[in-house]
């Protein structure tokens, strides 16, 4: 197949940091997700790993001794905590009289964030990696090994590996070289302008200020109030948080400064609060949480300050999460988002081709309506 020789680590802390960063560094922009620090904090927490369903089974690729690949795996008993769903994939396996758990997962945990999964300096790392992906799936019998959340290069390789395409969609919001917020209203309809205006006048008027931190300006007690905001989201969204109290002390001791935490305070407290990684180029926005209600507060915390940073720092994105339709009409447009899929039964991988094509029409379509009823003007 290659040179490569490919290795499973159960650790990441047995990787060292340096040579994993090198490869996730290899091509494009920063991407604080891959990072050795992101996960290795997720596994240190116990956000990943023995009990929660998130075993790590990362692999390593090395041609004549160096590391020259990487790739962030999982062994997983359940799909909780993707954001590509294939609860019905599982559903109709087991009824066939299938096992669909564990399966095999390249992703960033809890993150549904674009980014390099193949983490390689040398394309021969990267078809390995792949290959012996799927060769320990289909070794251990796992039901499949799966790419959530991929680039689109690194999509259009998956039919050369035998793997199946998958389109989703989220909403992003794209910087056509705004020099500040006015200017991007000015490239919106007047209705959409009125309104948006509106919302951050409610907004900034709730009774208290906004606040933006990163860096050195980010305290423990920050994190403190943060948690309260992250525990009430996550009641009310999956029942129990996915990430662990724990967690957020490793983001201020190893990547406060990858961080962009908006808070709003009232009355001597804080109540509510956006959390925003900072990549390369684009601002990702993943929790979101508060303890008191004002109108169209979380639309100014998680949208409007994220675009507002996004402009200051010349940053060529904003990719506010999964789902959410109502970010339509605040200018995060509809984007597709990518993954592969390997599935060890053929019948049952030909059952989700002929899924995953009328799929991709659908996605696309709803693409091409929506941008219809963006909030741009027109022409």
């Amino acid at each position: 197949m290659s040179d490569s020789t490919i290795t499973i680590v159960e650790n990441i802390a047995d990787i060292p940091a340096q040579h994993w960063d090198a490869c996730a560094r290899a091509a494009g922009p920063f991407d604080p997700f891959t990072s050795h620090r992101f996960l290795l904090a997720l596994e240190q927490s116990g956000s990943v790993g023995k009990g929660t369903g998130w075993q790590p089974l990362h692999m390593v690729a090395r041609e004549a001794g160096k590391i020259t690949g990487v790739l962030p795996a999982y062994a997983k008993s359940h799909s909780q905590g993707e954001y590509i769903f294939d609860h019905a994939w599982a559903n109709a396996y087991e009824h066939a009289g299938g096992r669909y758990y564990p399966k095999l997962l390249s992703a960033v945990p809890f993150t549904p964030a674009t980014g390099r999964r193949l983490l390689t300096i040398t394309d021969s790392a990267r078809d390995a990696l792949i290959e012996a992906a799927k060769s320990l799936a289909r070794d251990n019998g796992l039901s499949s090994f799966h790419i959530n959340f991929c680039t689109s290069q690194e999509h259009a390789l998956g039919p050369a590996h035998g793997m199946l395409q998958r389109v989703t969609e989220q909403f992003h919001w794209e910087n056509a070289g705004y020099r500040g917020f006015d200017d991007f209203l000015a490239a919106l309809s007047s209705r959409k302008r009125k309104n948006i205006r509106k919302e951050r006048r409610q907004a900034q008027g709730f009774g208290g200020e906004i606040v933006t931190l990163t860096g050195d300006q980010i305290r423990p007690e920050h994190w403190d109030a943060f948690w309260q905001f992250y525990q009430d989201t996550g009641a009310r969204k999956w029942g129990t948080p996915y990430l662990t109290r724990a967690f957020f002390d490793h983001m201020q001791d190893t990547m406060r400064d990858d961080i962009l935490l908006v808070l709003a305070a009232r009355e001597g407290r804080y109540v509510a609060g956006a959390l925003n990684f900072i990549g390369g180029d684009t601002l990702f926005g993943r929790y979101w949480g508060a303890i008191e209600n004002h109108p169209a507060l979380h639309f100014e915390l998680c949208y409007y300050q994220a675009i507002d940073y996004a402009v200051a720092h010349g940053l060529k994105r904003v990719e506010a999460g999964a789902q959410g339709e109502h970010k339509l009409a605040r200018g995060y447009l509809a984007a597709p988002v990518y993954s592969l899929h390997w599935i060890a039964d053929n019948g049952f991988a030909r059952a989700v081709d002929r899924f995953l094509q009328d799929e991709r029409a659908a996605v696309q379509d709803d693409i091409e309506t929506l941008a219809g009823y963006g909030p741009f003007r027109k022409g």
